[in-house]
C-alpha cells in the first residue's frame, strides 16, 4: 500500500509536524497527483487552528494545489478528459452534487446540496501527492508557470467572480479595498479587463506597487467621501474588518454593488435608505465555480495576470504561517515540494 507523506496538524493551534498515512484506494472518479506547489491561503491557517468550527484532525492544510498527474481512475478520463502527466489545479472546492441548478450552470460555489471543501473533512495539499475527485481538476494553461499558478487557485478565483457577475456594462469604475494578497489580483485583473481602477487604503505604503499593478488612481479611506463621492459602480472590499459602512456606500453610483470577499469577524450595521432611493446593493462572493475558474486561468495566461510571490520550501510551512500571521507575506507564499 502507498504511503502519503504530508505536514499535519494533531489538534487546532498546533504547528505542522510530519505526518505519514496509508490513502484510500484510488476511487473511480478520482486521479492521484504528484504535488509540487501549494498556495499559503489565510483560510489554511483559519481552518488550522478551527477558527470556523469545521475542523477535523489530523489536518493537512492546501487548496491552493498545482502538480502532476501521475494515475487515473477507473472512469477518470472519461470524466474530465485528463491524462497521465497533464499539469492540474486544484482550489477551495472538491465536488459539489453536479445536477442542482447551480451546479448545471457552472456555479458549483453555490451548490444547493453544498458543495466539499477540499480542506473541509479531506486531507489538503500540503503532502507529497493527493487523491481528488477528477472533475475539479483545473488543466493549467502552458502560459502558467506552476508557482505562479497556485495562489490563482482560490485568490484568483475569488476576485475574478464578482468581476464577472456584477458587473455587466463598459466604462466601469471599479474600487479595491485592501492591496494585499487578494487585493493585488483584484487590481490586475480589473485592470486589464479595460475599468478604471481605484485602491483604497488605510495608507500611502502600498500606493507605488498598487499603481504597477495596475491602478489608475490611489485614494486614502479617510478622504474617500471628499475625493470620490458618489464614484464606483462596483467596491470589492478584500478586507476582514470593521469600516464606515455608510461612508462606503456613499462612495457608491446609484445601482452601485458593495461587494465582501473578506470574511467580516463583525455584524454590519448600514443605513437603509440610500439602498432603497438609490438601489444600492450591499453583497458578497466566494470562489467562482468552474466555469469562471476555467475562464480566470485563461485570462491570466493571455492577459500577463501574476502574484507577487514569496516562495519558499514546503518544510517551511511554519515560518510560512508566521508570517502570514505578521503581515509579513508580499503578498502570497507558495510552498514548492521537495521530493
Amino acid at each position: 500500500m502507498a504511503t502519503f507523506k504530508a505536514w499535519a496538524a494533531q489538534k487546532a493551534k498546533d504547528t505542522l509536524q510530519p505526518y505519514e498515512y496509508t490513502p484510500e484506494p484510488l476511487a473511480d472518479d478520482q486521479i492521484e497527483v504528484k504535488v509540487t506547489h501549494n498556495g499559503l491561503c489565510h483560510s489554511d491557517i483559519h481552518m488550522k487552528d478551527n477558527d470556523w468550527s469545521c475542523s477535523t484532525y489530523p489536518f493537512i492544510p492546501g487548496h491552493e494545489v498545482i502538480g502532476n498527474v501521475v494515475a487515473l481512475g477507473a472512469n477518470a478520463e472519461k470524466l474530465s478528459g485528463l491524462k497521465v502527466g497533464d499539469r492540474v489545479g486544484y482550489g477551495w472546492i472538491r465536488d459539489s452534487c453536479g445536477f442542482c441548478e447551480a451546479c448545471v450552470e457552472g456555479q458549483e460555489n453555490l451548490c444547493q446540496k453544498g458543495y466539499e471543501g477540499t480542506i473541509v473533512g479531506h486531507h489538503g495539499g500540503f503532502q507529497n501527492r493527493i487523491r481528488m475527485p477528477a472533475k475539479f481538476a483545473f488543466k493549467i494553461p502552458e502560459k502558467l508557470e506552476s508557482q505562479y499558478a497556485a495562489p490563482l487557485m482560490c485568490a484568483g478565483a475569488t476576485v475574478y467572480n464578482p468581476l464577472r457577475i456584477f458587473i455587466n456594462k463598459p466604462n466601469v469604475k471599479v474600487a479595491i479595498i485592501g492591496i494585499g494578497g487578494l487585493g493585488h489580483l483584484a487590481v490586475q485583473f480589473a485592470s486589464k479587463m479595460g475599468y478604471e481602477v481605484t485602491a483604497l487604503s488605510t495608507s500611502y505604503n502600498k500606493k507605488e506597487e498598487a499603481m504597477g499593478f495596475g491602478c489608475h488612481n490611489f485614494v486614502l479611506l479617510k478622504e474617500a467621501q471628499e475625493k470620490v463621492p458618489n464614484y464606483f459602480d462596483l467596491i470589492i472590499n478584500t478586507s476582514p474588518y470593521d469600516m464606515d459602512w455608510k461612508m462606503l456606500l456613499g462612495l457608491l453610483k446609484p445601482n452601485g454593488k458593495l461587494c465582501l470577499i473578506g470574511i467580516p469577524a463583525v455584524e454590519i450595521k448600514v443605513p437603509v435608505m440610500p439602498i432603497i432611493f438609490a438601489q444600492k446593493t450591499i453583497c458578497g462572493s466566494i470562489v467562482a465555480g468552474r466555469s469562471y475558474t476555467n475562464e480566470m486561468l485563461e485570462f491570466a495566461a493571455v492577459n500577463g495576470v501574476k502574484p507577487k510571490i514569496e516562495l519558499m520550501k514546503l518544510s517551511q510551512c511554519n515560518e510560512a504561517i508566521e508570517k502570514v500571521l505578521a503581515n509579513k507575506a508580499r503578498y502570497r507564499i507558495v510552498l514548492e515540494s521537495e521530493e
